[in-house]
């Protein structure tokens, strides 16, 4: 299993530098998951880029329901956060070892939850990601 946060995610769905190379490692994924978490990040990303007129609010909606889409014809594997996810992120957090922000941290709970490999984008994340042992595709 593959987990992808939403810099990955974000560079699929939206034009972008990365776009290339985080579709040829979705499509090369034997099972992407997500989380909620990157669902409503995605859409954060999308009303971010809206605002600052990278993005037409049409080319926003059409992503949206392009991922949507995708989550309801089980392109991907769903992993719930639950409680002992928070208590993970918290842990890792609480170590004081790392820049790892508090929604980053979640993410990789939910991987490390999965035994699965994170897949990002985000050298800060994927920095945290080896320090905390899990097994961590950057791409870019």
């Amino acid at each position: 299993m593959v987990y992808l946060d939403t810099s990955v995610l974000a560079a699929y769905y939206c034009p972008e530098a990365l776009s290339d190379k985080a579709e040829r490692a979705i499509l090369a994924a034997e099972q992407p998951a997500i989380s909620s978490l990157a669902q409503v990040e995605l859409v954060s990303a999308l009303a971010w880029k809206v605002r600052e007129k990278e993005l037409s609010k049409q080319d926003a909606n059409r992503i949206v329901n392009q991922f949507q889409a995708h989550i309801a014809h089980n392109l991907y594997h769903w992993v719930a956060i639950e409680h002992h996810h928070y208590e993970k992120a918290f842990q890792w957090l609480a170590t004081f070892s790392t820049p790892l922000r508090n929604l980053d941290a979640l993410h990789l709970a939910a991987a490390a939850g999965e035994s699965a490999r994170l897949l990002t984008a985000d050298r800060r994340m994927a920095k945290a990601a080896k320090f905390f042992g899990l097994t961590v595709t950057l791409i870019g």
